[in-house]
């Protein structure tokens, strides 16, 4: 009888145990997902304030995202730069796949994003800036960086002034150490433009699985 009790006992404790669970989960994915909906509401807000500052009316998918580590291949670099972070998707999955001793500058020109990412993200590898890409050297100056192995820009290109996209390129092609990589995600193909008079032929990819499908530049210094 003892020996029955204790079976009915070990099955009811793991039935609580499994209940709580799953509670924690539900918890959990509630959390993520309300996450999610606010991201894609401030995106959306950002777009409609500053269409040519921003590349998409919703953030990157996780595809995307992932498609973006691996071709940025951070798992080894000392430092990354990210231009045109946003609500900071692609922020995560970099610090995600980077090195602990390793630091990534986030570059945002809308105060909004930044302000986003300053409250969401707590990462010590984090520094955010705000201003303009065409400052980039300044900034990895400013924070006694090293030259970036891995640039990954979501600057749409194809809204920029031509003058400032090419100060950008000049800006990026400067700073990046040599045997670096840029990889840009673009709807539209003019960042090559820019980008192929100073470091050349870029690798071309395409992510389907986002929204809108973008293409993925990779270009080696």
């Amino acid at each position: 009888m003892s020996r029955y009790i204790r079976t009915i006992f070990d099955i009811n404790r793991f039935w609580n145990n499994h209940e709580a669970d799953l509670v924690r989960r539900r918890a959990i994915l509630s959390r993520e997902t309300m996450t999610t909906v606010r991201d894609e509401m401030a995106f959306l807000q950002g777009f409609l304030r500053h269409p040519g500052q921003v590349g998409a009316v919703i953030p990157s998918s996780s595809f995307l995202e992932r498609r973006l580590v691996r071709a940025a291949g951070v798992e080894e670099a000392s430092c990354v730069v990210e231009l045109g972070p946003g609500t900071g998707g692609t922020t995560r999955a970099l610090l995600k796949a980077m090195r602990a001793d390793s630091s990534l500058l986030a570059i945002e020109l809308n105060s909004n994003f930044l302000a986003r990412l300053a409250r969401g993200i707590d990462d010590p590898r984090l520094f955010l800036q705000l201003g303009s890409a065409e400052n980039l050297a300044d900034f990895v100056a400013g924070r006694k960086l090293p030259a970036p192995e891995v640039i990954l820009s979501g600057i749409p290109f194809s809204t920029l002034p031509p003058t400032v996209a090419d100060q950008v390129a000049r800006a990026v092609a400067g700073v990046l150490a040599p045997g670096g990589r840029f990889i840009a995600y673009q709807v539209r193909t003019r960042v090559t433009n820019y980008i192929n008079p100073y470091l050349g032929r870029a690798k071309k990819e395409r992510e389907m699985l986002n929204i809108p499908p973008v293409q993925i530049f990779v270009w080696t210094k």
